[in-house]
C-alpha cells in the first residue's frame, strides 16, 4: 500500500546533468560508462563512487563507510536531514566499499565485519536496488533508513510530527495544539498491507519498495515504524529486524531487493513489488546470500475447507531462516507461496489474525509442494462454539471495538478517542462498539458487562472466554461475577516486553483466557442482570497508558 496524499517521501539524488555534468566530469575525470543509456556510468571523486544511472538519478556512495551521501533527481538534491547520510542503523562506520559493473548494471559492495550490504543501478532506470546480508548478531542491523531533506514533502499524516507541539511519551510520541497525536510508529499498515511506503507532490514521488521481508520476524500481520517526518527532515525505512512488539527471533541471511525508486508522482511500478519483481540481471553479481529463482521453491495449496467466509484468510510460513506468506483465494482457499528458500517450514492458516490451523511443509529448491485441501477443524476456531453471548468476533484482531481502528495511528490520548470508559449490556446492539479495544490497570480496569440468564442457564456453569492480542507489563483479566464469585489471577502469557497498545501495535501473541464460572455464581432471578467485572492485574507497568495492559480479540460466555 502507497503512501496518501502528500505523504509520499524524497531523497536528494545527485544528478550530473548538462553543463553540471561537464564541470564535474572536468574535475574528476571522465564517467566509465557502457554502451547503455546515454549518462549512464559511474566516476570515482576520491571519497565517492558517484552513479548516473542514465536516466534522471545521480547518487553518491561514501567509499568510508557505505553511506549513501547524495540521491539527486532531476537536479534537486533529496538527500540528508541533520547533517545525517542514510545508511543501515546509524550508519556502520569504517567499512571496505568497491564498485564493479557488468555491461548495464553498476554494483556498489559494502564489507563491515560480517554485514555485507549493496546497492545496484541499472541502466535507465531512476530506481536503486538494495540487498543487506545479515551474518550474525555481531553487527546489529535492524533498518535501513533513507534520510530526506526538509521541506520536499510538506504533510500532516499520523508519522509525521513536523507540526507537533509536545511530547506525550518518551521522546517518540508526540501532540499537536488540536490534541491530535503523531508518531513515526502510526504507519497504521501491517506489512502485508503494503507494497511501498512514500511522499508524493503530486509531480515527483520518491519511494521504498519493500522487500519480500523473508529474513525479517513477525510474520504477515507486523507494524513497525515506515517513516517519519519532522521540521528537520524525513525518513523511510526498509526494516530488517524491528524490536517493537516483536514476537519472533531475529533472522540472518540476505534481505532483499528493497528499492529506492522515484516516480513522476504516481506510485512506482508494480514491476517492483515484492512477488513480481525479478532479477535475473543479480545472479551472477556476487551478491553475498543471494539465492537465484532457480534456487528456491513453491508450496501450492488446492484450497481450505471448514472456512468461515465473512473473513479473508492468509497462509503463512515460518522457519528458523525465512518467512513468507500469502493470500487464500476468497472463493475456495487457493493459495500459492512461491520464491521460496528451501528447508522446512510451519504452515499455519490465519483466519483474519487469529491461527486456526497449522501442518509442515518442506520446500525444495525447484520444485513445488503441492498441498491436497487443508481442512480447518471446528475446534479450532472459536467462533464456532455455542455461546450465551459474544461481544467481539474471533478473529485475531480488536476490530470493530471502540477505538480499534485509531489505535493503529494514534496514541490513546489522543482528542479523537472515545472515552475509555464505560460499561455495556449484552443485548444493546452496541456490546462491541462500547467496549474499549485496549485496558489497562490504570484507566479503565473494572470494566462491567451486564447480562441476563434464562433458567436453565442460570442453574449450569459457564465457561468465560477473553481472547486478547498482545498484553503490555503483564496485563491479564481476572474477572468477578455478581461480586460474590472471583477467578483467580491467571498466569501471564508470552507476549513481547517492548511498548504496543501506545505505538499502534495490538499485534503480539493471541492468547485465550478460560475460566469456569460455577452455577452458585449467577443470579436465579431471572429479571436481574448479571455482572461481569472485568480488572487488569499485573506487578509491572507504571501509570496511565503506560501501566499494565492488554488488548481485546473476543469475549463470550459459552453455553
Amino acid at each position: 500500500m502507497s503512501g496518501s496524499g502528500s505523504s509520499t517521501v524524497r531523497r536528494r539524488a545527485f544528478v550530473l546533468g548538462s553543463a553540471a555534468a561537464t564541470a564535474a566530469a572536468a574535475l574528476a575525470g571522465p564517467l566509465t560508462r557502457p554502451a547503455a543509456a546515454a549518462g549512464f556510468g559511474w566516476r570515482d571523486d576520491g571519497t565517492h563512487y558517484v552513479v548516473d544511472t542514465g536516466a534522471n538519478l545521480v547518487f553518491k556512495v561514501g567509499k568510508a563507510n557505505g553511506d549513501l551521501t547524495s540521491l539527486v533527481y532531476r537536479g534537486t538534491e533529496y538527500q540528508g536531514y541533520g547533517g545525517k547520510n542514510s545508511h543501515i542503523e546509524s550508519g556502520l562506520g569504517a567499512s571496505t566499499v568497491t564498485l564493479t559493473q557488468s555491461g548495464s548494471t553498476i554494483l556498489v559492495s559494502v564489507a563491515y565485519g560480517t554485514l555485507r550490504h549493496y546497492y545496484a543501478a541499472r541502466s535507465g532506470e531512476n530506481n536503486i536496488y538494495l540487498w543487506t546480508r545479515k551474518a550474525d548478531s555481531s553487527v546489529s542491523a535492524t533498518r535501513y533508513i533513507l534520510r530526506v531533506r526538509a521541506g520536499l514533502f510538506p504533510n500532516d499524516q499520523p508519522d509525521s510530527y513536523t507540526y507537533t507541539t509536545s511530547t506525550i511519551e518518551a521522546s517518540d510520541v508526540f501532540a499537536k495544539s488540536d490534541g491530535q497525536t503523531r508518531s513515526k510508529h502510526y504507519s497504521r499498515l501491517r506489512v502485508i498491507d503494503y507494497d511501498s511506503i512514500g511522499w508524493t507532490t503530486g509531480s515527483v514521488g520518491l519511494w521504498i519498495v519493500r522487500s519480500n521481508h523473508e529474513k525479517a520476524s513477525g510474520g504477515p500481520f507486523y507494524r513497525s515504524l515506515l517513516r517519519h517526518q519532522s521540521a528537520d527532515g524525513g525518513g523511510l525505512y526498509e526494516i530488517l529486524h524491528y524490536g517493537e512488539n516483536q514476537t519472533e527471533a531475529e533472522r540472518y541471511g540476505l534481505q532483499g531487493p528493497y528499492v529506492i525508486a522515484f516516480t513522476d508522482g504516481g506510485a512506482p511500478s508494480s514491476a517492483l513489488y515484492p512477488g513480481t519483481l525479478t532479477t535475473p540481471w543479480a545472479d551472477s553479481l556476487g551478491i553475498s546470500g543471494y539465492v537465484p529463482d532457480s534456487g528456491r521453491g513453491r508450496v501450492a495449496g488446492v484450497g481450505i475447507a471448514g472456512r468461515d467466509t465473512a473473513h479473508p484468510y492468509t497462509v503463512g510460513l515460518a522457519g528458523a531462516s525465512a518467512q513468507y506468506w500469502a493470500a487464500a483465494r476468497a472463493s475456495d482457499g487457493y493459495f500459492s507461496v512461491s520464491r521460496v528458500l528451501p528447508g522446512t517450514y510451519t504452515l499455519t492458516v490465519y483466519k483474519g489474525e487469529l491461527a486456526v490451523h497449522s501442518t509442515q511443509v518442506t520446500v525444495s529448491a525447484g520444485a513445488t509442494t503441492t498441498l491436497n485441501t487443508l481442512t480447518v477443524p471446528a475446534s479450532n476456531d472459536p467462533s464456532a462454539a455455542n455461546a450465551v453471548w459474544r461481544i467481539g468476533d474471533w478473529n485475531g484482531t480488536p476490530s470493530g471495538f471502540k477505538n480499534a481502528d485509531l489505535m493503529t495511528y494514534a496514541h490513546p490520548s489522543d482528542v479523537r478517542a472515545a472515552p475509555w470508559t464505560g460499561n455495556v449490556v449484552i443485548g444493546s446492539g452496541t456490546e462491541t462498539s462500547a467496549f474499549p479495544c485496549y485496558l489497562w490497570k490504570d484507566v479503565n480496569s473494572g470494566l462491567l458487562v451486564y447480562f441476563r440468564l434464562t433458567a436453565a442457564q442460570a442453574a449450569a456453569a459457564h465457561t468465560l472466554r477473553i481472547g486478547v492480542t498482545t498484553a503490555y507489563a503483564n496485563g491479564r483479566p481476572q474477572v468477578t461475577v455478581n461480586d460474590t464469585w472471583t477467578s483467580a489471577i491467571p498466569s501471564p502469557p508470552t507476549q513481547p516486553s517492548t511498548r504496543s497498545l501506545t505505538v499502534g501495535s495490538y499485534r503480539g501473541n493471541n492468547h485465550t483466557f478460560t475460566y469456569v464460572v460455577p452455577a452458585g455464581a449467577w443470579h436465579t432471578d431471572t429479571s436481574r442482570y448479571n455482572v461481569l467485572r472485568i480488572d487488569v492485574v499485573s506487578g509491572s507497568g507504571t501509570t496511565g497508558f503506560l501501566s499494565a495492559g492488554t488488548a481485546i480479540d473476543a469475549i463470550d460466555l459459552l453455553a
